[in-house]
């Protein structure tokens, strides 16, 4: 049987033609050329920048991995994961890394839960007969990541509070219900997917041995053994030693409480601040004290984080590049118009409505709209709107991008609609809370 091409597919064609079409009726063709150079430049740059971040976070999840805390975290949570992952068995390292990638992504740890979602495809990839095609937990990985539920959504928090904004946190509420309004929508339109379709998972995938893939997870990705599985976890000499460390912390901790002047902006510097640097010497303290070379095992982790900061580039630039075109055309601009009418009759602000159109495209524009909004009026309904739905929806196109092209995924299945349906319900959400709560 023909497969029929991906959504993914359709969707980068037409926004690239559509771009070039309006760019021809309006004038705006230089744009149009200048956008498609520059978005290829700046998409590379941005992979560049991942480079480090992926080498960094993929080297302590290494440390994390070789210590034993992903079969920990996995058996921990084991019924909720396999009712959702049935094709993934319950002690393979991709569920404890969905499940990292999720905690990072509620903290609203970005730059940390790229890393971990990348490695989570990875290990999904792991179990995929059919390399270049979404498998059903693919799918429903990446619908549950763009649509995650949120529950410090620092950045917005952070603007909001530069800006001026007598309630920076305030929409910590909204952005939490709305997101687990999109997770559930998410989560049901995958399900809803994959019983309707005629994709079926090989049987070898579902019945695979828990301790085959042990194994298999713990050799590397080229097939070379890069980091000695054999733990010595240190004496009492190394304890002591750890626990004087954390009991230095805590004290700075509490040095910091009594020493601030201003409470508000330690809370922020609390929130913003300590959680990444906790984070990181909490996986590095757990790998030492079970035994793990810690830095060999992070520098075999570093290593795969860059290859796969490379791998992702082409798949970058493409989407990339279909979106700044889309944007410099006026496309982007007729198509906010067109929905105009329609949104003003649900109550969404003219100012707010390019915000619900940018937040799936693109997070520096969406970031960007929210930024203006806020700064011009930090306690009006439109920025509390906007900051919302920053808070509570997510990149799509770049998260599909960056996702699936790190395991060179080039099939999508059902992937792209059960995350915009997510997208959709969270920024319908985000105006109803918005709406009952400003």
């Amino acid at each position: 049987m023909k497969k029929r091409p991906a959504a993914i597919n359709l969707i980068w064609l037409f926004m690239i033609l559509l771009a070039t079409v309006v760019a021809s009726y309006n004038g705006r063709m230089k744009q149009l050329v200048d956008a498609s150079f520059e978005s290829a430049k700046s998409s590379v740059n941005l992979a560049i920048g991942l480079i480090g971040i992926m080498a960094l976070w993929l080297g302590l999840m290494k440390v994390a991995e070789a210590g034993g805390l992903m079969r920990l975290i996995a058996r921990a949570i084991r019924p909720v994961m396999h009712r959702l992952f049935p094709d993934v068995p319950a002690e393979h390292p991709a569920m404890s890394a969905m499940i990292m990638n999720m905690a990072a992504n509620a903290l609203g740890l970005g730059n940390a839960a790229t890393p971990m979602g990348i490695k989570a495809m990875m290990e999904l990839d792991r179990l995929n007969p059919n390399k270049g095609e979404a498998t059903n937990a693919m799918c429903l990985f990446l619908a549950i990541n763009t649509s995650s539920v949120t529950i410090l959504p620092l950045g917005v928090i952070g603007v909001r509070a530069a800006a001026g904004a007598a309630e920076p946190a305030s929409i910590l509420i909204p952005s939490l219900i709305a997101t687990i309004c999109s997770t559930t929508i998410a989560i049901i339109a995958s399900k809803t997917f994959i019983r309707f379709s005629n994709h079926k998972t090989p049987i070898e995938t579902v019945s695979k041995d828990p301790e085959d893939t042990k194994q298999d997870s713990a050799m590397p990705y080229n097939g070379e053994k890069e980091v000695d599985e054999e733990l010595h976890p240190p004496g009492w000499v190394g304890r002591w030693a750890v626990i004087l460390i954390v009991l230095a912390f805590a004290g700075g901790a509490v040095f910091r409480l009594i020493t601030g002047t201003d409470w508000q902006d330690l809370g922020r510097e609390i929130i913003s601040y300590w959680l990444v640097p906790v984070i990181m010497c909490s996986l590095l303290l757990f790998g030492y004290l079970r035994g793990v070379k810690v830095y060999e095992a992070a520098t075999a982790g570093a290593k795969e984080g860059f290859q796969v900061a490379v791998k992702i580039i082409p798949f970058l630039v493409m989407i990339l590049v279909a979106i700044g075109m889309f944007r410099a055309s006026g496309a982007f601009d007729l198509m906010v118009s067109a929905f105009q009418p329609l949104t003003s009759m649900i109550g969404m602000p003219t100012d707010a409505l390019p915000m619900a159109f940018m937040r799936p495209l693109s997070g520096s524009g969406a970031f960007g709209i929210m930024s203006e909004v806020v700064s011009r009026a930090p306690d009006s309904f439109s920025s509390f709107l906007v900051s919302t739905m920053q808070g509570s929806t997510e990149t799509t196109f770049y998260v599909l991008a960056v996702y699936f092209g790190a395991v060179g995924v080039v099939r999508t299945r059902h992937a792209v609609a059960a995350a915009l349906l997510a997208d959709m319900t969270g920024i319908i959400m985000a105006l109803v809370m918005c709406h009952m709560m400003f």
